[in-house]
């Protein structure tokens, strides 16, 4: 009698409990039984952007942060118009100026620097004056200037310039603070009113102020942040005509210039305080 090899009956058991289609299975392809790999991520849309004309990937973070997460924008620059220079020759000193043109009812207008470690230079409440600034600011790399503007409509309004720059504005002392001759001047400074030279129709005046003070980053190892965080324009009568929120990227010894549609009467006074509680007190015409 011809002996059963126990390996085969037991190849038998096996096939008459799974069928055919047990073994179907059994000898289908590895792949088979895998799962199907994923569809690749989608790639950044105009969406990621947020309509931004840049089409910078940080444009919707600094929206939630600066104007908040529910802040409607559009992007408008011919209503907003921005000027600075094509390449910032100094960097801790860059010229920028802003009109705002056909908006009523503003409420409130930012700077912001996309590529600045400080990325919100100041905020200008323009009250009586005209929605218009010049200023100087530090850059510490190549990088677009935003100022939005939120109006009567709920909405923010943002123009921009792009400023190149070979960088680090923000991340070296101011001269005063180096030679120690901040000290002498701290919160001094100058103020004229004078007739504006812009077209007739603009503006009729132009307020132009002068703030002695290191303003530093903070970003300078052994140097804490030291800045004027308020400054605010009054008539003879105390009326608040405009009012300045500023931070640590604005350039040392700051100069600001202030529109109006016409002559506020003066005299005027400036006042204003640095993070550390050193107050301003400057007079136009007094």
């Amino acid at each position: 009698m011809k002996a059963i090899d126990p390996c085969h009956a037991a190849r038998r058991r096996w096939f008459a409990r799974v069928g055919c289609w047990g073994m179907a299975l059994a000898w289908a392809p590895h792949g088979w039984s895998q799962p199907k790999p994923k569809a690749p991520a989608p790639t950044a849309s105009a969406d990621a952007f947020e309509g931004d004309p840049l089409k910078t990937h940080i444009w919707p973070d600094m929206r939630r942060e600066f104007l908040g997460p529910k802040a409607r924008v559009v992007f408008d620059p011919e209503r907003v118009e921005v000027q600075g220079p094509a390449f910032a020759e100094d960097p801790m000193n860059v010229p920028v100026s802003f009109r705002v043109r056909r908006l009523h009812g503003i409420q409130r207008i930012v700077v912001l620097v996309d590529r600045n470690p400080i990325r919100k230079v100041l905020e200008f409440f323009p009250v009586v004056a005209l929605p218009a600034l010049s200023f100087r600011f530090k850059l510490e790399q190549a990088s677009a200037v935003r100022v939005a503007v939120l109006a009567s409509d709920g909405l923010w309004h943002v123009g921009h310039t792009v400023i190149d720059s070979s960088g680090g504005g923000c991340t070296v002392s101011g001269a005063s603070r180096q030679d120690g001759s901040w000290s002498a001047s701290l919160g001094q400074g100058q103020a004229k009113l004078f007739p504006s030279s812009a077209p007739q129709g603009e503006a009729a005046s132009r307020l132009r102020v002068r703030v002695m003070h290191p303003m530093d980053t903070g970003l300078v190892g052994g140097v804490p942040a030291f800045y004027v965080s308020r400054l605010a324009v009054r008539d003879a009568n105390q009326r608040e005509l405009a009012r300045l929120l500023t931070f640590e990227p604005v350039s040392e010894n700051p100069v600001f210039s202030f529109d109006f549609a016409q002559a506020p009467p003066g005299p005027l006074s400036i006042t204003g305080v640095d993070n550390n509680g050193n107050r301003i007190a400057l007079k136009v015409g007094a």
